[in-house]
C-alpha cells in the first residue's frame, strides 16, 4: 500500500473476464504496483474479480450489457463479441469520469489490456493514451492460431479425419488435430474473434506471459513479423504468490491432507475453470485413479459434471474403495498444491496458466486437453519439453491406470520429473537475472517513458 502512486503514474488494466486471463493480469498489476505505479482495474460485472483480495488496487466495474441467455449459452466467443460491442462507451466514460475523479493527481500513463478486450485500444486511441497489449497464452499458440486462420481462408477447414494425425507444415511437432479449436461455437465465429485479437493496430508493445526458455523460436519469429517491441515476462504467477485472484472459493483444507502423504506420491487432478465431463468419463477417471493405487487430490468443480451439481454421479462404492487415499474438493489453491512436497504429478487440461504453474514447480503432467490453446500446450508438454504424457483416446480406466503409474512410479516418469526440474531451474534463473528479468526492466523503462 505504501508504494501506491509513488511516482505519480497511473496504469489502467483491463482483464478479460475468465480465470485464465484475470490471473496473469492481476499478477502483472501486483508487480507494477511494487514498482511504484498506481493501479486501477477496469472490469466487467460478469466474472468480476474480488476487490478485497487486492486492496492495493482501485477497482472500477463497468456495465457489460450481457443478457442471462448470453451468459448461460456456454460460449465464451459469443460473450466476448458482446462485451466488445457493449463496453466501449462505458469504458470511455469510466476513464474520463470515475478514474480521474479517484486519482486527480495522476494522469493515466498507459492502458494495458487483454488481447480479447480489444475495445480498450479504440478508447485509448480516442483519448490519446498509450496502450500495451497483454497476451496470456504462449507465443507458439499465436503462431498456431494464425495457421488455422490461413488454412480456413484457403477452404481447408474443417479438417478431414484422414488429416488429423498429419503434421502441420512448418509447425512440427503440431498435428492438424493439435491446432487450437474452440468447441462451443462455430468455427467462423471463433476465427473472427481470433482475427480481432490478433490485430495489434496501434499498441505500443506486446506483453507475453511466457519465457524464452519455453518459447524462444516462436517469440523470435513473432518479433521478426511485429512492428512493436515484445516483452516475454512470464511466469506472471510467480510475482505475487500470496494474493489470490481465483473466481472460485479455494478449499485450503486439502493442504492438511497433503501434509500426511509421502514425497512425490500424490497425483493432483484439475481440469480448469471451464471444461466439463460426462458421467461415463467421470466413472472411468474415478476407477482408473482408484486401481492405480496412487494417492490423489481431485478437484471436481461444481457443475463440471454434466447432469450433476457436484459428485452425486460418482460410482457407487468408489469413496469406500478409495478411503483415505483420495481427497476430492470443489476447488484448490493450485499454486500451493503444486509446490507441495507430496505432489508428484498433475493431471491437467493444459491451460497455459496451469501448464506454467506446473513447469515452474518441476511437476510432470498427465495431459487431457479440451479445446483452444490446450491442445498446443499438451503437445509441447509431451513431445517438445518431454515432461508429460498425453491421453489422446477416449477415457478408459485401464489406460488411465497405466498412464498414472507410468507418470508417478515408472522409469519413464522419473525421467520426466528430472526434465521438469531442469526446466524449473531455467525458469528460476530467467527470473533472477536472465531473460524475464531483463524483459521486465525494459518494459518498466518503456512505461516510464510515456
Amino acid at each position: 500500500m505504501e508504494n501506491k502512486a509513488q511516482n505519480g503514474q497511473l496504469l489502467v488494466l483491463v482483464p478479460c473476464p475468465y480465470q485464465g486471463h484475470i490471473n496473469p493480469m492481476l499478477k502483472l498489476g501486483t508487480f507494477l504496483h511494487s514498482k511504484g505505479f498506481s493501479i486501477s482495474i477496469v472490469h466487467t460485472h460478469f466474472n468480476s474479480p474480488n476487490p478485497s483480495n487486492h486492496p492495493e488496487f482501485t477497482f472500477f466495474p463497468i456495465p457489460d450489457g450481457l443478457t442471462a441467455d448470453e451468459i448461460s449459452s456456454g460460449s465464451a466467443v459469443a460473450i466476448m463479441f458482446a462485451i466488445n460491442a457493449n463496453c466501449k462507451a462505458s469504458f470511455e466514460q469510466c476513464l474520463t469520469d470515475r478514474v480521474k475523479e479517484q486519482e486527480p493527481q495522476n494522469k493515466i500513463t498507459c492502458i494495458i489490456y487483454d488481447e480479447f478486450m480489444y475495445f480498450s485500444e479504440s478508447v485509448a486511441n480516442d483519448l490519446n493514451i498509450p496502450r500495451i497489449l497483454l497476451r496470456t497464452q504462449c507465443a507458439t499458440n499465436i503462431i498456431a492460431r494464425n495457421a488455422i486462420i490461413r488454412l480456413h481462408s484457403k477452404g481447408c477447414t474443417p479438417f478431414p479425419d484422414s488429416m488429423l494425425l498429419n503434421s502441420v507444415p512448418e509447425l512440427h511437432p503440431l498435428r492438424f488435430k493439435d491446432l487450437p479449436i474452440y468447441i462451443f461455437d462455430t468455427l467462423e465465429n471463433y476465427l473472427k474473434l481470433l482475427t480481432n485479437a490478433n490485430n495489434v493496430r496501434t499498441s505500443s508493445a506486446i506483453i507475453w506471459n511466457t519465457l524464452d526458455c519455453l518459447d524462444q523460436s516462436s517469440l523470435a519469429q513473432i518479433q521478426q513479423q511485429c512492428q512493436v517491441p515484445i516483452f516475454s515476462i512470464g511466469p506472471l504467477h510467480k510475482f505475487a504468490t500470496a494474493a489470490t485472484s481465483s473466481l472460485l472459493e479455494e478449499d485450503t483444507g486439502c493442504v492438511a491432507w497433503l501434509d500426511k502423504q509421502s514425497h512425490n506420491s500424490v497425483i493432483y487432478i484439475s481440469l480448469g475453470s471451464l471444461a466439463s465431463i460426462n458421467e461415463k468419463e467421470l466413472a472411468e477417471m474415478a476407477w482408473g485413479l482408484t486401481i492405480s493405487r496412487q494417492p490423489f487430490l481431485w478437484v471436481i468443480r461444481p457443475g463440471s459434471i454434466c447432469g450433476s451439481d457436484w459428485i452425486e454421479l460418482l460410482p457407487q462404492g468408489l469413496l469406500e474403495a478409495v478411503g483415505e487415499r483420495g481427497c476430492i474438493v470443489k476447488w484448490a489453491p493450485q499454486m500451493e498444491v503444486l509446490s507441495h512436497d507430496a505432489v508428484g504429478g498433475f493431471w491437467s487440461h493444459c491451460g497455459w496458466n496451469s501448464t506454467l504453474e506446473s513447469i515452474s514447480e518441476g511437476v510432470p503432467m498427465l495431459c487431457r486437453p479440451c479445446f483452444s490453446d490446450q491442445t498446443v500446450n499438451a503437445r509441447y508438454v509431451s513431445q517438445v519439453w518431454k515432461i508429460g504424457i498425453q491421453l489422446e483416446n477416449e477415457l478408459e480406466r485401464g489406460e488411465i491406470e497405466r498412464a498414472v503409474r507410468k507418470l508417478m512410479v515408472d522409469e519413464d516418469g522419473k525421467g520426466m520429473r528430472v526434465r521438469a526440474r531442469e526446466l524449473k531451474e531455467k525458469i528460476d534463473v530467467s527470473m533472477k537475472g536472465g531473460s524475464t528479468y531483463h524483459s521486465l526492466n525494459e518494459l518498466l523503462e518503456l512505461i516510464r517513458s510515456f
